[in-house]
């Protein structure tokens, strides 16, 4: 089974109905229980990381996905806010995050010579890949993918990035550690190669 964690943050019917289609057994989960029996656990979201944060506290989500992911190894996808989650402190609210990854989400910042790269980045971009991930695999070099943030997350440690893309600077579009993955685009709103993103992780 696959949990798609539901802590308020974001429309989820995106990323169910791509792992529907791709024949999944998928289940939103609201309640910690709910993801004990997960083989595999999605964290999407849209918003503010300090109320996503907040929504994780409320719902008591934070101690079943500690033990699920440090625990069980069970893998974890976290979607745009979600990755961000996965960090160890952002900009946005000054706040802690999960601090699963080496990492910190900051905020765009461009000076008058940058005027046109607006913020939020909001639609298709490139990927530069770095590495090989396993995310990754099978994908097609044109790639593009539907982004939609005005913060962006910097890695500590070179081995945790698989994926780059340039929108006024350099940030970290993908990561991997171990069994915890990241991507800062969308893959359930990305057509055929964000669905391969999905397949790639479900067969993991």
């Amino acid at each position: 089974m696959i949990a798609v964690i539901d802590y308020r943050m974001g429309n989820l019917r995106s990323v169910y109905k791509c792992l529907v289609r791709l024949g999944q057994d998928v289940k939103i989960c609201q309640k910690p229980g709910e993801v004990e029996k997960a083989d595999k656990i999605i964290l999407p979201g849209v918003g503010n990381f300090f109320c996503g944060m907040q929504q994780l506290r409320e719902t008591d989500m934070i101690g079943a996905l500690n033990h699920k992911v440090h625990h069980d190894k069970v893998p974890i996808l976290g979607i745009c806010l979600g990755m961000q989650l996965l960090t160890e402190h952002s900009e946005e609210g000054n706040v802690a995050g999960l601090g699963w990854v080496a990492a910190e989400t900051k905020r765009f910042v461009f000076d008058e010579s940058s005027s046109r790269f607006k913020i939020p980045h909001m639609g298709w971009n490139t990927l530069q890949i770095y590495r090989a991930g396993r995310l990754f695999k099978d994908l097609d070099p044109a790639a593009i993918f539907y982004f939609v943030h005005a913060y962006y997350v910097t890695c500590r440690s070179r081995e945790d990035i698989v994926a780059t893309t340039e929108y006024g600077n350099t940030f970290v579009s993908s990561f991997e550690k171990e069994n915890i993955f990241g991507t800062q685009f969308h893959p359930e709103k990305s057509h055929a190669y964000g669905l391969q993103i999905l397949k790639n992780f479900v067969e993991l």
